[in-house]
């Protein structure tokens, strides 16, 4: 298991799911997460990321390829692999009438090795709640009770399927400087996420799922360097896109226009910027409402959606789907 002196704790080979009818939800993807890595799955509805993330917790046995946790095959060695593991589910599901620490109690007598409950309870900021019934709790303490419990075997490989639904604002921050910490201690995590700013913020690599397939993997910024950035701008008075210096010569690869504005899109974004605004020095003219960013994670998600034949999303490289 060891690539470069990286052990991978997490490998996927050619993993395929298949429901009653022959629904193929999974269709043959391939990757791996090292340890200490955060690892973030991505999809559009109905890409197949949930059904992925059940077959590498052993909720069930895949239809084709294989699953290695730590080794072993989380479905046929669950044994050997459950103790090690943290799952935080979409929901937990708790007894509503039991307190925060009665939960956490009951939950650390089904984990090897528990942690004290109130420690958990306090890495997630609920040490208040203790007393509080499960069903006075906000959606969002439901879901960091939900943390706390996936934490109390202190795993080295932690599931979290959505882990910030329902937080709000510093929930969310206080969850994320939480997963970092753990990713720096060592834990190996995976996670689903339907906030992309989430998966930039948190994740060393990533992969976007679409119709079971891997369409791009790599570093949040190998994944986004597949789309072009972009420029906009209100033509001065007067003037006229075709006034503008030849739009290839700019490294401009496309664009658009609305009225007066003017929409540019380029994999340059420095030289483009730089010679567009010699020009209109030199030309004397102000770029009123000029909007200059680098292309971002949503982006790259949104053209996958759009843009990927379910026969051409088999695992790309970021580079391949750039091509």
């Amino acid at each position: 298991m060891e690539t470069n002196g990286h052990e991978h704790v997490i490998e996927v080979t050619d993993l395929r799911r298949v429901y009653g009818g022959g629904f193929e939800a999974v269709r043959g993807i391939s990757f791996s997460v090292r340890r200490g890595e955060i690892f973030a799955l991505l999809g559009t509805n109905g890409a197949g990321k949930t059904s992925t993330v059940e077959l590498l917790e052993g909720l069930a046995a895949p239809a084709g390829g294989r699953v290695r946790i730590l080794g072993h095959d989380p479905y046929t060695e669950r044994a050997a692999v459950r103790p090690r593991t943290g799952v935080m589910l979409q929901e937990g599901g708790f007894p509503s009438e039991l307190t925060v620490a009665e939960t956490a109690r009951m939950w650390a007598g089904c984990v090897s090795g528990a942690r004290p409950p109130s420690e958990v309870l306090a890495l997630v900021g609920l040490e208040t709640k203790a007393r509080t019934r499960v069903k006075q709790l906000s959606g969002g303490q439901r879901r960091r009770l939900d943390l706390a419990l996936a934490l109390l075997g202190d795993p080295e490989v932690l599931f979290l399927d959505e882990p910030s639904t329902g937080l709000d604002a510093e929930g969310r921050r206080a969850t994320w400087e939480l997963v970092s910490a753990l990713r720096d201690g060592g834990t190996t995590v995976l996670l689903t996420t339907h906030y992309l700013e989430e998966a930039e913020n948190l994740a060393d690599r990533l992969a976007i799922m679409h119709d079971g397939r891997i369409a791009t993997t790599g570093t949040p910024a190998e994944v986004t360097a597949a789309e072009p950035s972009r420029i906009s701008f209100e033509l001065p008075d007067g003037y006229f896109v075709g006034d503008l210096p030849p739009l290839p010569e700019l490294g401009v690869a496309g664009h658009e226009t609305d009225g007066r504005i003017v929409r540019l899109r380029t994999r340059e974004l420095q030289r483009t910027a730089t010679e567009l605004l010699v020009w209109a020095a030199q030309a004397g003219v102000e770029l009123r409402r000029l909007d200059v960013r680098s292309a971002s994670l949503e982006e790259a998600f949104l053209g996958i959606a759009k843009n990927v034949p379910a026969d051409r999303a088999t695992g790309m490289t970021t580079k391949e789907y750039a091509a």
